[in-house]
């Protein structure tokens, strides 16, 4: 599963782990994406597949910590399933809704004294 890929089928780049001068440039891949598209009831749809981690989850939350709140686990290479568990999800929230603004990034910068 690449980004390319995310991206044909309508997620994303969420978050990234940039913004750390210690991490690799394999790090500051996204791994965590959000549909383009909430909705009809307003509900966002996640997928996330964390770096090193051969499987993708999909979520109604950014980082969900509980099994329960996980709709789909699955292995990268399972495109089928995917596809399918997304359609099911617009299915059962009323279908798609409006398009999310992007996500803009929150870049930390210092304060800078003027003199």
């Amino acid at each position: 599963m690449t980004e390319n890929y995310l991206q044909s089928i309508g997620f994303e780049p969420f978050a990234r782990t940039e913004g750390n001068s210690r991490l690799t440039a394999a790090d500051s891949i996204a791994w965590r994406y959000r549909h383009a598209h909430a909705a009809q009831d307003g509900t966002h749809l996640y997928a996330e597949h964390p770096l090193g981690i051969a499987r993708c989850r999909l979520s109604t939350l950014p980082a969900p910590l509980d099994q329960h709140d996980v709709l789909l686990d699955t292995g990268l290479d399972d495109h089928a399933a995917l596809e399918a568990a997304i359609s099911s999800f617009f299915t059962t929230h009323g279908g798609i809704g409006t398009l999310i603004a992007q996500n803009s990034a929150n870049t930390y910068r210092p304060y800078r004294r003027q003199e």
